[in-house]
């Protein structure tokens, strides 16, 4: 196989620059500006600066932090460490395959550069020199300003986590097993210095050329005021993970770590104080431009700022983080979703906002169903049943069972709907279906199931009478009387039919619905159930939630499988055939799904963990995805594979807007060629190739399209 090669002196090659249309039509809508971790942060003065996170999240101020705008960084991968350097120029680095974006304009648009490294830090000295750290070692240097990067050697293997310049020749790279590395002729030679520890160390500043500070696991604190030449501890009064510090001069400083830590000192870390920040979230970056005015970023998108030093921080990022695990929808602007310790949020503006309501319990909310703006039905643990007749000013408690755990509801009109749940035989010690049923809209409930059942998670009723009920081990049972007999169907699966969210069934009309539950499991039937067929989902992640608009159009969501741990990926899959095919989307967030809602062919909303909520007006396609129909499109296009991932064969559309010289291969993670799919002269138009991996390992690849000058490049994912 040819080898894309990367010496140890190399120019990382700008694959695409990136602009907004080219951006996933999902939409941050639950917590704001966005509910993605952000990872690290960098301002260039007390008003100016960017912060980035997972899934390619950038988000810029102008104004301090009053308001946070997202910028579109093009790609999915993790970002890790950004620096600015004046109001215009940054870089930002991160994770996949190792990455660089570069902008010179503020934000509005980033150039992205790859890397052979895993990219987890960067700073700048000046404008034209800075220096990234990264996974084995690594160590990239510039000293034009971003456009050109060269491999140094840093002498280990081991992650570099941290790196702190004080000038363009002077700098510090931390990491695993306590290590420290020095340089002062600007990365020429780095050398090792004794921390006097082998916990990793995370995060390093220095105020000046002889004074800085490193910390790390377990409250790890190591002081320097000789350049290294000699690392004491200090004492940080607690044992919680620091990932980040800020000094703005050999005294002042402000470390944060998980579980919302803050620690701030006036003395060189000769004490070091506890602060308040108001959160649980875990805090990874952390920015003073002076000695009070300071921002920190963490978990769930949280963004936390202060002005006075520390002694009060304010949280800037709004919304519930809470998981949540059902939504309904009565018209495109009037909708609710619920989840964990009793949360319920409203929106009637489509989404703009969404208001917190008064539920009455802590109890986890797992289901809901509106029929109207009016009036709908929360379900929930410890046999919760909330009634609102009122838009939820005022949920009313409906159920005094406590033994039966609720997942699913579904109501048809206003008097009649049915709940879904499983309760704990006590004598057999075995976990067995519920299901209730009310005719004058929740007065009272009578239990149906008389039979013995597995737990149930979903509900779906396509009118009074004709309903499905799934859950655990492949359950699927179907009335036709509105419960009054329930009769097991044969689903062929012993995998859960469920979700987080516990919405995984969707009837359109008594004849056809769609079932999902674990391991990518997606069933259809057009027959009432009498049969129900497996279809190809081509994802492994467990899918949570399924909604359909008609017998064609539906979306299912998800995330997480033990072959993707650690790293959890919310997954949206979207159909105009019935299942015939699924499409995988582009999505914002990793954060896992749990329940989407359609109220048309367009119009959808997805919720999940950390408050996640998700609104899209499109269907979810991209400007990319548009591109496509054009038969001789404006500029070069390169579009995401379909199916994606894929198993064996997969399709790439691509479009040239004059004749160009067109080389399409695909490569390894490795960076190896195994596949030369087009290497031609074509005219202007759109094209589409076909890639067979019958012959290579299940993984991750990339394809590369170079036409002329244009070069970009996207991440497929082959399943066998």
């Amino acid at each position: 196989m040819k080898r894309l090669c990367f010496a140890s002196l190399f120019v990382l090659t700008v694959f695409s620059v990136v602009e907004t249309n080219a951006q996933p039509n999902w939409n941050w809508q639950n917590p704001l500006p966005q509910g993605n971790m952000l990872t690290a942060v960098c301002f260039t003065d007390a008003n100016t600066g960017t912060a980035v996170g997972v899934s390619g999240t950038v988000l810029r101020t102008t104004n301090g932090g009053t308001n946070w705008t997202s910028q579109s960084s093009g790609i999915t991968a993790d970002l890790c460490g950004v620096a600015l350097i004046g109001t215009n120029a940054g870089t930002a680095v991160g994770k996949g395959w190792g990455v660089v974006l570069r902008t010179t304009n503020g934000g509005g648009m980033w150039t992205l550069q790859w890397s052979a490294v895993q990219l987890l830090g960067v700073s700048f000295a000046d404008s034209s020199t800075g220096t990234a750290v990264g996974s084995e070692g690594g160590i990239l240097r510039t000293t034009d300003g971003g456009a050109l990067w060269t491999s140094q050697s840093s002498g280990t293997t081991n992650e570099l986590h941290g790196v702190s310049f004080t000038d363009a020749n002077t700098g510090t790279a931390v990491g695993m097993g306590g290590t420290i590395l020095r340089t002062t002729n600007g990365g020429a030679t780095w050398t090792g210095q004794s921390s006097g520890t082998t916990d990793l160390l995370y995060g390093v500043c220095f105020s000046d050329a002889g004074t800085g500070t490193a910390v790390g696991s377990e409250g790890g604190i190591l002081r320097t005021t000789d350049g290294g030449a000699t690392w004491l501890s200090q004492t940080s009064g607690t044992t919680n993970q620091l990932y980040g510090v800020s000094f703005t001069d050999a005294n002042t400083g402000t470390a944060v770590g998980e579980t919302g830590t803050i620690l701030r000192t006036t003395d060189g870390g000769g004490t070091w104080t506890s602060q308040s920040s108001g959160t649980v979230n875990g805090l990874f970056g952390v920015f003073f431009t002076d000695a009070t005015t300071g921002t920190a970023v963490g978990r769930n998108g949280t963004i936390l700022r202060t002005t006075n030093g520390g002694a009060t921080w304010t949280n800037q990022s709004t919304g519930s983080t809470n998981y949540l695990a059902g939504v309904s929808f009565a018209d495109a602007g009037t909708g609710t979703a619920v989840g964990d310790l009793g949360t319920i949020l409203r929106t009637t503006n489509g989404g703009t906002t969404w208001m917190t309501q008064s539920s009455g319990t802590r109890n986890g909310l797992n289901g809901v169903s509106f029929i109207d703006r009016s009036t709908g039905t929360a379900v929930g643990l410890k046999g919760t049943i909330l009634r609102t007749t009122n838009g939820g000013t005022t949920w009313m408690k409906q159920s005094r069972d406590t033994t039966n755990d609720f997942f699913g509801v579904a109501f048809t009109d206003a008097d009649r709907g049915t709940v879904v749940g499983a309760s704990l035989d006590t004598v057999h010690r075995l976990i067995q279906g519920v299901i209730l049923h009310t005719t004058n809209g929740g007065a009272t409930w009578t239990s149906q199931l008389s039979t013995r059942s597995e737990a149930l998670y979903g509900v779906s009723f396509a009118d009074a009478n004709t309903g499905t009920a799934v859950g655990a081990y492949g359950t699927i049972l179907h009335t036709t009387n509105g419960g009054v007999t329930w009769t097991s169907q044969w689903s062929g699966t012993e995998y859960y039919l469920y979700g987080l969210g516990f919405d995984g069934v969707s009837f359109t009309d008594p004849n056809t619905g769609t079932v999902v539950g674990d391991n990518g499991i997606i069933l259809r039937t057009t027959d009432g159930g009498a049969t129900w067929m497996s279809q190809s989902s081509l994802t492994a992640d467990n899918l949570h939630g399924v909604s359909f608009t008609d017998a064609n159009t539906g979306t299912v969501v998800g995330g997480w499988s033990a072959a993707s741990y650690p790293s959890w990926l919310a997954v949206i899959l979207h159909t105009t055939d019935g299942g015939a095919t699924w499409t995988n989307v582009s999505l914002p967030t990793t954060n896992v799904l749990a329940a989407v809602c359609w109220t048309d062919a367009n119009t959808g909303t997805a919720v999940g963990e950390n408050g996640t909520i998700l609104r899209t007006a499109n269907a979810g396609t991209t400007g990319i995805e548009a591109d496509r129909q054009r038969k001789t499109p404006q500029d070069f296009l390169l579009g995401q594979n379909y199916p994606n991932p894929f198993n064996p064969g997969t399709t790439i559309h691509y479009g040239l807007p004059h004749k160009s010289q067109v080389h399409l291969v695909v490569y390894n993670t490795l960076g190896q060629q195994v596949s030369t799919l087009i290497q031609a002269q074509q005219e202007a138009g759109t094209y589409e190739v076909k890639f067979d991996g019958t012959a290579l390992a299940s993984g991750v690849y990339f394809y590369r399209l170079q036409a002329g000058s244009y070069v970009n490049t996207k991440k497929l994912l082959l399943i066998h």
